[in-house]
């Protein structure tokens, strides 16, 4: 492969063979080095039909299904261009959600570890297991796949911020529940508001650095301030529809005359039936989602409000596995693509029509989580940004969960992070080591290099304080 560094931060993987546009990765050198077969995922995505400027990766690029985590690309529906399940991957709209304390470190030292015997058992957490919403019926399932967590806060449970301060205020728009398969909707109805297992988690985090005071006070965040992080997506339902549709779209690529290097890659035109389905699907997947992390930041609100006497305020929620359609400039032409972010987060610049009001003037919060034990970064999107306004986000796995818990068991990292003042409830001993630090890159040089590439500009550094996991 014919890859160059062409600028600080940027290689180039110069195309060859079926690549219709170049791939561009973001990383330093270092990055780079751990991205390995990755790299090929990002010279194939390259290949599909429309795709537009170029295939890009993201600081913490690794391997994944059809397209590698933290891959972008964008194809043109006017030139054939495809939508593929593989650049948006199987946990469709996860994302993350930050919530702001109106009181610091001082203040819930005292009650840390009430609160999080508090949240030990409101947050329903690991493989398949509970739910904060136990569902009524079809009826309110498809109420959550139509209008995500607006149908939550119309409910009671949030206010108006909620909304204000979400990606797509809380809901993205043509989900279509007709299109999602009846085993999904079945996964689905069982997990309503929960974490799930893997890297998802719920944080106890200190505001522990401040690199721009004046965004950061408008984000609603300030020194020593505690917030709440979660991270988590749309679970069995999202990722039965992705294995529903590419199936579906396995079998119909041959109509559609399309040829991709890796049956992975499963694609269909953004205009075909089979290509719309997908969208309709995951646009209520993705809705799920947000309701999903709606229902847990009201639970977590429940357990501050009884013990700490306080309020969470809502920063921003926004999805980093999604695609969507956008308008951007190509070679000087205004026009509509279908973005695909897969471990990827969109970074909205100052001034942006998407932003909510209050946040025009500064740009989109951008919640980037790094690893137990380690920093999260709250950044910001930023004017000129390459990319189609998308950067990192997260610190971007090196070991497999295997490989990582053969190499610290769960008691012993646990006791190690309760030595560093990090209080841990985990659900259990064998997922918790699977996620511990060493299975990834340092999020701090993931965020270095997203930064140095022009990608989104640092805010403020978190610092965690508790962790909940499943």
């Amino acid at each position: 492969m014919d890859i160059a560094e062409e600028a600080p931060y940027r290689f180039r993987i110069e195309p060859s063979g079926a690549m219709r546009v170049p791939g561009v990765v973001f990383a330093s050198r270092e990055l780079l080095r751990s991205a390995g077969q990755a790299l090929d995922q990002v010279a194939n995505v390259a290949t599909l039909p429309g795709v537009v400027g170029a295939s890009y990766a993201m600081p913490d690029i690794h391997w994944g299904y059809g397209f590698a985590i933290g891959g972008v690309a964008a194809t043109d529906p006017r030139e054939g261009g495809v939508v593929s399940p593989g650049g948006v991957g199987f946990d469709i709209s996860c994302g993350v959600r930050l919530l702001a304390a109106d009181l610091d470190f001082s203040g819930l030292a005292s009650v840390l570890d009430r609160v999080m015997d508090g949240l030990d058992p409101a947050i329903p957490r690991g493989m398949g297991r509970g739910a904060v919403r136990r569902l009524s019926g079809s009826e309110e399932l498809t109420g959550i796949l139509t209008g995500g967590s607006r149908y939550v806060v119309e409910r009671g449970e949030g206010d108006e911020r909620d909304l204000l301060r979400c990606e797509d205020s809380g809901a993205v728009a043509d989900a279509d529940p007709g299109q999602v398969g009846r085993r999904a909707l079945e996964r689905g109805a069982q997990q309503v508001g929960s974490l799930g297992s893997g890297n998802h988690f719920l944080e106890l985090q200190r505001v522990a650095e401040v690199y721009d005071p004046a965004v950061a006070e408008a984000f609603g965040l300030s020194l020593n301030q505690i917030c709440v992080m979660i991270h988590c997506g749309s679970r069995g339902l999202g990722h039965q529809i992705c294995t529903d549709h590419v199936r579906a779209m396995e079998r119909r690529m041959p109509a559609h005359g399309i040829q991709v290097p890796d049956r992975q890659l499963a694609c269909a035109p953004v205009e075909s039936d089979e290509g719309r389905a997908y969208l309709g699907a995951m646009a209520a997947a993705a809705n799920y989602g947000r309701a999903n992390r709606q229902y847990l930041a009201q639970a977590a609100r429940e357990v501050f409000k009884r013990i700490a006497g306080a309020r969470l305020d809502l920063v921003y929620d926004v999805s980093h596995n999604l695609a969507k359609l956008e308008e951007h400039q190509v070679d000087g032409e205004r026009r509509r693509l279908c973005v695909h972010r897969k471990g990827a987060t969109r970074a909205l610049p100052p001034g942006h029509p998407d932003l909510p009001a209050d946040l025009g003037t500064v740009g989109q919060p951008v919640l980037i989580p790094g690893t137990m034990g380690t920093s999260s970064y709250v950044l910001v999107g930023v004017p000129g940004a390459p990319a189609f306004a998308s950067t990192c986000h997260g610190a971007g796995r090196v070991q497999s969960r295997h490989k990582a818990a053969r190499g610290v068991s769960g008691k012993q990292l646990r006791a190690t992070m309760e030595a560093d003042g990090i209080a841990v409830r985990p659900s259990s001993w064998r997922g918790l080591a699977e996620e511990g630090p060493a299975a990834y890159k340092d999020v701090s040089a993931v965020v270095e290099a997203s930064e140095g590439a022009g990608l989104c500009r640092k805010v403020a550094r978190l610092a965690p304080v508790g962790v909940v996991k499943g």
